[in-house]
C-alpha cells in the first residue's frame, strides 16, 4: 500500500459554545469537547484510512482553560501514524473570542482509531507519510506513544491472567 501524506486527513472545525454546551459555571462541558475531538479525530482517520474507523483509545486529554457560552472552539486534528490497521490522530482545541479574536489553546488528544470495514472486520492502512519537521516530530512522537500503549497493554494482559489464576 502507498503511504499517504499526512496533510491529506488534516480536518479544521469551528463550533460556537451554547447554553446548552455548558456547565453551572457557563463553560463548556468536558464531555463536550470530548464528543467534538472525537469526531474530529475519526475524520482525519477516515481522509487517511478511506474507510469507516472506530475509536479504540483515547490516550489523554487535558483542559487548560475553562471556554465560556459563546466563545468559539476551533479544532485541528490530522493522523500522526499508521501501522497495518490503526492510526493515531492528534487533536488540539482552540478557544476564540468572538469579539477579540484572542485565541487560547484549550486541550489536546491523542485518539487511536482502527479502520474497519462495514462488518466491523479491521481492514489495513496505508502508511503516513511524513512531509514536513513538524510531521516528522509528530510521527516520532507517536511512535513512542504506540510502543508504550503496546507495553502497557500486555503488562494488562498479564496482570489479568495472573489474577484469573489466583482465583482458581
Amino acid at each position: 500500500m502507498e503511504p499517504r501524506p499526512v496533510r491529506l486527513s488534516t480536518v479544521e472545525m469551528t463550533e460556537m459554545v451554547l447554553p446548552n454546551d455548558a456547565n453551572i459555571h457557563g463553560s463548556v462541558l468536558g464531555g463536550r469537547v470530548m464528543h467534538l475531538v472525537d469526531i474530529c479525530g475519526a475524520i482525519a482517520a477516515n481522509r487517511h484510512s478511506g474507510s469507516g474507523v472506530v475509536t479504540a483509545a483515547v490516550d489523554e486529554i487535558e483542559f487548560l482553560h475553562p471556554v465560556p457560552v459563546g466563545h468559539l472552539l476551533l479544532l485541528r486534528g490530522s493522523v500522526n501514524f499508521a501501522s497495518r490497521t490503526s492510526m493515531e490522530v492528534g487533536v488540539k482545541v482552540w478557544s476564540e473570542n468572538p469579539r477579540t479574536g484572542e485565541r487560547l489553546h484549550t486541550s489536546s488528544a491523542y485518539l487511536t482509531f482502527v479502520a474497519v470495514d462495514r462488518e466491523g472486520n479491521p481492514v489495513p492502512v496505508p502508511p503516513a507519510l511524513a512531509e514536513t519537521e513538524d510531521e516528522r516530530r509528530r510521527y516520532a512522537g507517536a511512535e513512542e506513544r504506540r510502543a508504550l500503549r503496546l507495553r502497557n497493554r500486555e503488562q494488562k494482559k498479564a496482570r489479568r491472567a495472573a489474577a484469573e489464576k489466583g482465583r482458581r
